[in-house]
């Protein structure tokens, strides 16, 4: 029986408490595979929750709008200092809220309203905020859109460099949500120059991998690189920005302006965007990022693609087709799109089972974006738990078997989330112990 870890909580509020103690017995029999969704570690709760939830600081650090905030500028430079050094970045900025606010800021500080700005849109595996038009990227923002080979699944070097010759972005941005193979950033940067566009990497997605030395590291090649926290590195729900300090690009877009950079990322971020930081979720960035820099944590980010390729290999030998045959990383994303059946009535069959992710565009997907054909699943949360490769082959044999009895699920569902339970009781899961 886990003792409880919210005493005030349960006194005060035992309708919300009971809620929360749901969600953990929830997620302590099930397999939570989202890739987006991980266990932050129990020093990051602490921290999330420490009396620096109580703290104002709007500004910078030696730059505030208050006093009383020495120690609050220790803690933030200690987090862009982590930030910088985990990816050998010039320049970090630890404020933005999430991953879309972060996005946001890198629009307003290197393009206006209207310019053109080419990226994957949300069918062909990428974020809202690359453009698609019902995010304020594609309102205030002229979409290239650009994706994968829908027969192959893969991005095609070429066909992206003849788009950005055509189009001549202001900006192009590289990353993903769904796409499960290495992104090329030497080649997106030789297209980005020879157009004169900024070169923006959003890897909110594989920031593990590239930490863990498996994905390539976009940071020498780009002008900005956004991201988030609370995916692979297992940290509080935010954002942050990594970029260079000099503007290569300034004389051209910028002549005017006396802000390099760094400071026009600043700038967007705050005043531009937001007011006051959260200095607890900073705080708690902070403690991810020194985590995130030890030998353990890159073995846990090799074993994530380890498993994600396990997995793969598993259903393919059972006959399922996989976008781009396979991956690299730590998602996969199966293709129905010649089954009779979709992606959402496999992603609520697996939900029922104890196998959460979610359906998914694939690309050139036929069905409607709230059908789809796809279903994407990861490992990151698994990993987190200490599962390997002999769980993957054992998760191949519970998908299959819910894929092979949908039509006579309940039955199926119920003895597999079973003993998906029992696995789970094997692998507790990271944060509610304290032990990790």
């Amino acid at each position: 029986m886990v003792a409880d870890r919210s005493p005030h909580l349960s006194k005060v509020d035992p309708e919300l408490a009971a809620m929360l103690h749901k969600q953990i017995r929830m997620e302590s029999a099930t397999l939570k595979m989202i890739p987006s969704e991980n266990f932050a570690q129990f020093a990051v709760l602490e921290a999330t929750g420490s009396i620096l939830t109580n703290k104002y600081c709007e500004g910078y650090p030696r730059a505030r709008y208050y006093e009383g905030n020495e120690i609050v500028d220790e803690i933030e430079l200690l987090a862009i200092q982590r930030a910088k050094s985990l990816f050998g970045a010039e320049h970090a900025n630890v404020q933005p809220y999430s991953g879309s606010p972060a996005n946001h800021a890198a629009y307003r500080a290197l393009a206006e309203h209207g310019c053109k700005v080419m990226g994957m849109p949300v069918p062909a595996g990428g974020h809202l905020t690359h453009g698609w038009g019902v995010n304020f990227s594609g309102s205030d923002y002229l979409q290239v859109p650009y994706g994968p080979d829908p027969r192959t699944g893969m991005l095609d070097y070429d066909q992206i460099r003849e788009i950005a010759r055509r189009e001549r972005p202001r900006i192009i941005w590289v990353g993903a949500t769904s796409y499960p193979r290495i992104l090329d950033y030497e080649k997106f940067a030789e297209i980005a120059a020879e157009v004169e566009a900024y070169l923006v990497a959003d890897i909110a997605h594989i920031n593990g991998l590239i930490v863990a030395g498996v994905h390539p590291n976009p940071v020498p090649y780009c002008d900005v690189v956004t991201s988030t926290s609370h995916k692979m590195l297992r940290g509080p729900r935010a954002g942050f920005i990594l970029s260079k300090i000099e503007d290569r690009y300034q004389h051209k877009y910028f002549p005017n302006s006396k802000l390099n950079l760094a400071r026009r990322i600043d700038r967007a971020v705050f005043p531009g965007l937001q007011g006051g930081p959260h200095m607890n979720v900073i705080a708690a960035m902070a403690v991810a990022f020194k985590e995130a820099a030890t030998d353990e944590f890159r073995a846990y980010g090799q074993q994530v693609q380890r498993n994600a390729r396990r997995l793969a290999e598993r259903l393919l030998e059972r006959g399922y087709q996989l976008v781009s045959g396979g991956t690299d990383n730590h998602l996969i994303v199966l293709d129905f799109r010649d089954r009779p059946f979709s992606g959402k009535q496999v992603a609520e069959a697996l939900a029922a089972a104890g196998i959460i992710c979610n359906f998914n565009m694939v690309p050139g997907d036929p069905r409607k974006p709230f059908v789809t054909s796809g279903v994407r699943m990861g490992t990151p949360a698994l990993t987190t738990m200490g599962m390997k490769e002999a769980e993957m082959d054992l998760i191949a044999k519970w998908i299959d078997e819910v894929c092979r009895h949908l039509d006579d699920l309940d039955e199926t569902a119920g003895r597999i989330r079973g003993e998906i339970a029992d696995l789970c009781a094997q692998f507790p899961i990271p944060g509610i112990r304290g032990d990790r």
